[in-house]
C-alpha cells in the first residue's frame, strides 16, 4: 500500500492560480464572518434552501433521485420513502443534518466515518452501511462506441481499512499544525479518500460529505448557505476530469493532486460569490418587487422563477409571483414558455 504523509505538502510548490483562489477564499471567509455577525435571522432562511439542494444534487449525480414534490415533503417529514432512491436520500438528509448540527464533534476518524456511512444506509434495505468494501471496485468509463473499460483501481479491500486510518491520521497531524493551508489539505484527502475508494456504494455521496465537514470544522461554512453539491452537479463533467487527471500514478504515489484542488477551490469561491450576491439581496428592508427587481438584476440569459425564489429567501413563493408579474407588466422581465417550461429574460437583453 502507498504511504499517505500530508507534511510532504509543505514543500510542493503551487502555481499562482492555486495560490490566488486561495487567498481569495481567505477574503470571502472574513466577509461571511461580519456578514453573518450582522443579518444572523435573515440568512438562517438559507440554510434550509441549501440543505434540500445539497441533498437533490448529491444524490442526482450518482442517479438517485426523485420528484421535486416528493423531495420536499421527505424533507418535511410529511410523507416515508416508497423505493430505494428515496430511501437514500433520505439517509443523505440525515447525514446531512447531522454534519450540519454536530460538526465541531465529529472528528476525522475512520470509526466516525464508518457511522456516517452506515446513518446513510439506514433507511435501505441494503446490508453494506457502515463496513468497508468485500469486494475489489474499479472506476471504469465507457468509449464512443458503447465499450467500458477501466480507468483506475482502487486499494484492494484487505488494505482498505489500514488506507482510511492512515489518510486520517496524518490529516489530523497536520491540520493541527496549522503548516499546511486547511484549503490544499482538504481537496488532497478528499481525492485521496476517492482513490481509495473504501465502500461497495456510496464513495461519491461520502466524499461530498466529508468535503463539508471538513471544510466546517475549519472554519469555512459558506456550504451552509450554498449548495456545494449543487454546484458539483453542474459542472460534474469537470468534477469527473479532475479526478480522472489525478488519479494517474495515485497508486505509486507520484500523482499530482493540482487539478482536484484547482476545481474544489474553484467550486468553494463560487459558493462564496453567490453568498455574498444573496447577502447584497436581503440586506435591505424592501417591499416584495423591490427584492425579486434586485435578483432579477443578478441574472443573465434565461431564468426560473425557482432561481429568483432562492435569491429570494426572505419573501415566499406567492410574493415572488406576483413580483414576477409586476415586472412583466413594467416591461422589465420577459416570460417565455408555459407551465413547467416556463423562463424568463431580462428586456434590456434585446
Amino acid at each position: 500500500m502507498r504511504e499517505f504523509d500530508y507534511t510532504k505538502l509543505k514543500n510542493r510548490s503551487w502555481d499562482n492560480e492555486i495560490l490566488g483562489l486561495v487567498a481569495q477564499i481567505h477574503e470571502c471567509k472574513g466577509r461571511q464572518e461580519l456578514y453573518l455577525k450582522q443579518k444572523p435571522n435573515e440568512l438562517e432562511k438559507l440554510v434550509e434552501i441549501a440543505m434540500v439542494q445539497s441533498t437533490e444534487a448529491s444524490n442526482e449525480i450518482e442517479g438517485i433521485r426523485t420528484t421535486n414534490t416528493r423531495l420536499k415533503q421527505l424533507f418535511a417529514d410529511k410523507t416515508t420513502p416508497k423505493n430505494r432512491d428515496e430511501k437514500e436520500i433520505m439517509g443523505y438528509r440525515d447525514v446531512l443534518n447531522t454534519i450540519h448540527e454536530n460538526y465541531e464533534y465529529i472528528p476525522i476518524r475512520t470509526n466516525y466515518i464508518l457511522q456516517l456511512h452506515r446513518d446513510l444506509y439506514k433507511y435501505s434495505e441494503k446490508s453494506i452501511g457502515g463496513t468497508f468494501k468485500n469486494t475489489q471496485n474499479y472506476i471504469s468509463a465507457t468509449d464512443a462506441a458503447g465499450n467500458s473499460f477501466v480507468i483506475f483501481t482502487p486499494v484492494a479491500p484487505f488494505e482498505t481499512p489500514s488506507a482510511v486510518d492512515a489518510i486520517c491520521d496524518s490529516f489530523n497531524r497536520v491540520v493541527d499544525t496549522k503548516e499546511i493551508d486547511s484549503l490544499i489539505l482538504i481537496p488532497t484527502f478528499i481525492h485521496d479518500f476517492l482513490c481509495i475508494h473504501p465502500f461497495n456504494d456510496g464513495n461519491g455521496r461520502m466524499s461530498r460529505l466529508l468535503t463539508t465537514l471538513l471544510l466546517y470544522r475549519t472554519g469555512y461554512v459558506v456550504g451552509r448557505y450554498i449548495s456545494l453539491e449543487s454546484k458539483i452537479a453542474k459542472n460534474k463533467g469537470l468534477y469527473y476530469d479532475a479526478l480522472e487527471e489525478c488519479q494517474k500514478g495515485w497508486n505509486e504515489g507520484s500523482e499530482d493532486p493540482s487539478p482536484f484542488i484547482k476545481y474544489l477551490l474553484r467550486t468553494i469561491l463560487a459558493a462564496y460569490r453567490d453568498f455574498e450576491d444573496r447577502v447584497q439581496i436581503v440586506s435591505e428592508k424592501l417591499s416584495s418587487t423591490e427584492i425579486v427587481r434586485r435578483a432579477v438584476g443578478y441574472k443573465i440569459g434565461k431564468f426560473t422563477k425557482s432561481e429568483i425564489m432562492e435569491l429570494c429567501p426572505t419573501i415566499g413563493k406567492a410574493s415572488v409571483e406576483n413580483a414576477l408579474k409586476k415586472l412583466i407588466s413594467e416591461g422589465v422581465i420577459v416570460r417565455h414558455g408555459g407551465g413547467r417550461s416556463t423562463f424568463y429574460t431580462r428586456s434590456d437583453a434585446y
